[in-house]
């Protein structure tokens, strides 16, 4: 116990002959925010705000629960544990390597992989590192071409995907927008790439892993599964896993899955060395342990049978959602969707996705502008906007909802610059938020 003479610095402090406590000079302070930093309070306070009013459609998106909150915010944020369990560069980690084992055991268990690094800051990163453990700078590697549904890390010419390494890419067949594996594979047997990434950030369709798997065998590449965006889906059962295909399987964990912002790494036994060597001492320093002990609880949270129902509803939502749009006449790529997300097109229109997205956000409807398959327009505007349900599901969002959200976007396409229109919209938006749970 703390005695009042000694204090603590995590917010109990010193008690006065009064009752009160009074820190010394330069001591931890135990005044909450709002009294602290009102400014920024009140620039918190209204952003939270701002999601209770309107709908949250950003696909990369989600609200997690309050357990995984209170990890963030403990007193874990503290401490530094370069290494792994077992094997620090710090004292007093006996605690947080209990807490990194037992979040590395519940990764495994969750998804079913020989090994898990729960220590990735974030998905490029991650991928980063995944590409270091197995392939050499220089290489090439082979991934969906970013206007077709990838990733920057997947080989744009922005991205360090394509500075270290030599990136080449593989498209969706121009007339279904679906992935041609025939096509994979005569893109991977004339580049002959040491590695091939599946996986995408606006791809709608269940992707075949096996099918990728036996393109790599044929050309003799490594396969690195890119979950970033469905790993939720995958660890539900909802969308089929990677994991006893590839060689190795890269997501975040704050998206479909629901954790922390932060990212996680699988592989085969064989790359575990290798992988772990990648992320520290490579590519990154400390672990952040607050949001390790975040992954630990979400991935517990991931096997309750209620979060399987969770996922069956997010991707029942943006069916709902995909189905309701083309009805109001709006077109979807690739005509569907069959996991959380959904993008559509507006090359029959004469405004940009970028356009399009800012006059939703004015209905509150929050979404992210994207290029499509075949894009005319450059990637700053793009002829797309994606959506996703993850989040508005989370809030207790149903396809009865969804419906009533597709009338509002098809509405709003009739005319997106008018203005009045849009705020009568907004109206009805903010109808919807309100039958939901708050944020």
């Amino acid at each position: 116990m703390t005695s009042a003479r000694s204090g603590s610095m995590l917010g109990e402090l010193p008690l006065q002959a009064n009752g009160t406590r009074q820190g010394f000079a330069g001591s931890v302070g135990s005044d909450p925010l709002q009294s602290v930093d009102p400014a920024v309070w009140a620039l918190i306070h209204g952003d939270r705000e701002r999601h209770t009013r309107t709908l949250n459609f950003i696909a990369s998106e989600n609200y997690t629960s309050q357990a995984v909150l209170e990890c963030l915010s403990s007193h874990l944020n503290v401490k530094y544990a370069e290494g792994y369990p077992g094997a620090r560069y710090y004292q007093g980690v006996g605690q947080v390597d209990d807490i990194e084992q037992l979040a590395i055991d519940r990764a495994r268990e969750l998804f079913g992989a020989e090994h898990a690094n729960v220590q990735p800051y974030s998905g490029s990163p991650a991928n980063m590192a995944t590409y270091f453990a197995l392939i050499q700078p220089g290489d090439t590697i082979l991934g969906m071409d970013l206007s077709q549904g990838g990733h920057l890390t997947h080989g744009s010419p922005v991205s360090f995907s394509s500075k270290l390494f030599k990136a080449e890419h593989y498209s969706v067949d121009p007339g279904t927008e679906l992935l041609d594996h025939d096509q994979v594979e005569a893109v991977a047997k004339r580049v002959q790439p040491r590695l091939i990434i599946a996986g995408a950030s606006a791809y709608s369709r269940i992707i075949d892993w096996k099918a990728f798997r036996d393109i790599a065998d044929r050309v003799g590449a490594l396969l690195v599964a890119d979950i970033a965006h469905i790993a939720g889906l995958v660890a539900a059962g909802v969308h089929p896993s990677p994991v006893p295909f590839a060689d190795a399987v890269t997501t975040t964990t704050h998206k479909s899955l629901r954790g922390p912002r932060g990212a996680l790494i699988l592989c085969k036994a064989e790359h575990a060395k290798a992988i772990d060597r990648a992320v520290f001492p490579m590519l990154q320093g400390g672990p952040h342990l607050s949001a390790i002990a975040a992954k630990a609880v979400c991935f517990k949270e991931a096997m309750e049978p209620s979060f399987r129902v969770y996922q069956e509803r997010v991707a029942s939502n943006a069916r709902a959602l995909a189905e309701g749009l083309m009805r109001g006449g709006i077109q979807v790529v690739s005509g569907g969707t069959e996991n959380h997300l959904l993008v559509i097109k507006l090359l029959d229109r004469e405004y940009s996705g970028k356009a399009f997205a800012r006059a939703l956000e004015r209905t509150g409807i929050i979404t992210s502008f994207s290029t499509i398959p075949g894009d005319p327009r450059k990637p700053g505007v793009g002829s797309g906007v994606r959506f996703g349900t993850p989040a508005v599901t989370s809030r207790g969002a149903d396809e009865r909802q969804m419906q009533r959200v597709a009338e509002i976007i098809a509405a709003a396409a009739e005319d997106p610059t008018d203005e009045a229109a849009l705020d009568r919209l907004r109206i009805e938006v903010e109808v919807i938020a309100r039958e939901l749970q708050s944020v």
